[in-house]
């Protein structure tokens, strides 16, 4: 991962004079390896490894539901992962209790004690650690002690200014603002020194103005401490503003790393692509190095490395679509504005292109029903591999011309199958059909993610048994809609499935 700048070193903090030397740390403060972490039959964090290097900002990215605050909380120690490892400077710390740990968490909603002051909020945590100071008796064995008033105070006093909060010592939290309080929850576990700093959304109950300048605050204090920060959103301008590193997260799944300019300006799939930014998403087809079909024409590109004919899927930034008049020679499809919207430095425009529609942003308005010439050069054109081409299952035969399939048992149109024989299902996307009622489906699901691919949807919907299917729909479906699935039985293609030999499994 990208590290910090390098930046001059702050001022060692003071130490007892026989504390022995702490050895040489890694770079890698925190690795966590294959975790997994299932609630009721359901995985919510699938098989993530990762790697945090030391002084980094790194945002967990990704909606609601997608892993990312089951993550941090088990790298906090709040909750133990089904399998895997965390390792905290190299240590294995997977089965550590979160106290034992060298980090600190702010939580969302701030959890202060009402009851105490701001000093006393801050001064908790310190109070109740008796292992605090080192120091050697005087038969030159090591032993520790709770931390004097006086320690705490120059503590307390030292992160409320780091918060910009001082003289604020005596105040009831009730009175603070919720900017306020939350600049109380992160001193009160900076406090604690931490090596690693976990935020869970610490922001999203502040107002967007509010939200915005805590935003430069926090990025302030990470550069002032030269600390780890692992920060959980769901709002990409935060993570695209405070981040060294992104890690975009999705049913579990971490689905690109990389700088924000990287996973803006180079998403690795459809779903970062859409969930970064505004984006024209569209399938295509990549003919050669160089040669993509889509929008019913070719065009040049800069992408290479795909195979000739390969589906695929591609973004175009609306900044980066031109609109041409009408009779330019330059332009590459005939288009119709068919919505403008004005937006202080720019116009916010919708183009139809035969049966496509592109979102584009110019500085030059142009009216609603006026024809144009768009233009995308190669460069703007990023090819994507799709994350699945068909939805394909491995399962058994149920009965006379029906098939298990998650949840549920389809019918399907060959012969020559017996009950109980393994077989392999496909559906293509274009073949699946979604009903409002879910009474009206073989089997019911939740709509996980809608993307618009220019000319249709594409929905990805989980069942009631953690499997998932891609649907092509000419209809916009909401996030969390339960829906019924069908699949006429002359479009499920079904064949026997063979057991991989020891080699083809190793391959």
């Amino acid at each position: 991962m990208k590290t910090l700048r390098e930046k001059e070193a702050p001022p060692p903090a003071e130490a007892h004079p026989q504390t022995p030397k702490s050895p040489v740390k890694s770079d890698k403060i925190i690795e966590c390896k294959n975790l997994v972490k299932i609630y009721d039959g359901v995985t919510v964090v699938d098989d993530i490894s990762v790697s945090i290097r030391r002084g980094e900002f790194v945002t967990l990215l990704g909606p609601s539901g997608c892993g990312k605050t089951t993550t941090l909380r088990m790298i906090a120690g709040f909750e133990k992962p089904d399998s895997g490892s965390i390792y905290l400077e190299g240590k294995d710390v997977t089965n550590l209790p979160p106290h034992l740990r060298k980090v600190n968490t702010v939580f969302q909603r701030y959890a202060l004690f009402p009851h105490l002051n701001v000093f006393n909020n801050i001064a908790f945590g310190l109070k109740q650690r008796k292992d605090a100071v080192p120091y050697l008796d005087k038969e030159g064995r090591q032993k520790f002690r709770k931390f004097n008033k006086e320690e705490i105070r120059d503590k307390v006093e030292r992160v409320l200014k780091l918060v910009d909060l001082e003289n604020y010592d005596k105040r009831s939290v009730d009175t603070l603002s919720g900017g306020q309080q939350q600049r109380v929850a992160i001193a009160r576990a900076l406090v604690n020194e931490p090596d690693v700093l976990l935020l869970d959304e610490p922001l999203s109950a502040l107002d967007l103005k509010m939200r915005k300048e805590m935003q430069l605050e926090l990025k302030r204090m990470h550069d002032d401490l030269h600390i780890t920060f692992i920060y959980v959103t769901h709002d990409q301008e935060e993570a695209l503003t405070m981040s060294d590193t992104v890690i975009v997260m999705n049913d579990g799944v971490i689905q690109q790393i990389g700088s924000p300019k990287k996973i803006y300006d180079e998403p690795a799939n459809a779903f970062v692509a859409d969930f970064i930014g505004e984006s024209n998403i569209l399938s295509g087809v990549m003919l050669e190095d160089g040669k993509v079909r889509f929008a019913d024409r070719v065009f040049d590109c800069v992408d290479k490395g795909f195979d000739k004919n390969e589906p695929v899927d591609l973004v175009i930034r609306p900044e980066d679509v031109y609109l041409l008049p009408p009779d330019s020679p330059k332009g590459m499809l005939d288009g119709v504005v068919t919505a403008s919207i004005f937006k202080g430095d720019y116009y916010q425009l919708e183009v139809k292109a035969g049966d496509y529609e592109f979102d584009v942003q110019e500085t030059n308005g142009w009216d609603v029903g006026q024809k144009v010439r768009i233009y995308i050069g190669p460069n703007d054109i990023h090819i994507m591999k799709k994350l699945r081409i068909v939805n394909e299952f491995v399962t058994e035969v149920s009965g006379d011309h029906t098939v298990k399939l998650c949840g549920g048992e389809f019918p399907f149109a060959a012969d020559g199958f017996e009950i109980g024989e393994r077989v392999r299902v496909r559906i293509p996307f274009n073949k699946i059909e979604l009903t409002d009622n879910e009474d009206d489906g073989v089997i019911g699901a939740n709509v996980t993610q809608t993307v618009y691919k220019g000319s249709y949807y594409q929905v990805q919907v989980y069942t009631d048994v953690d499997l998932d299917f891609f649907v092509d729909s000419p209809y916009e479906w909401d996030i969390n809609d339960r829906v019924g699935i069908k699949i006429d039985p002359a479009d499920l293609a079904i064949e026997r499935f063979a057991e991989p030999t020891a080699e083809e499994a190793e391959a």
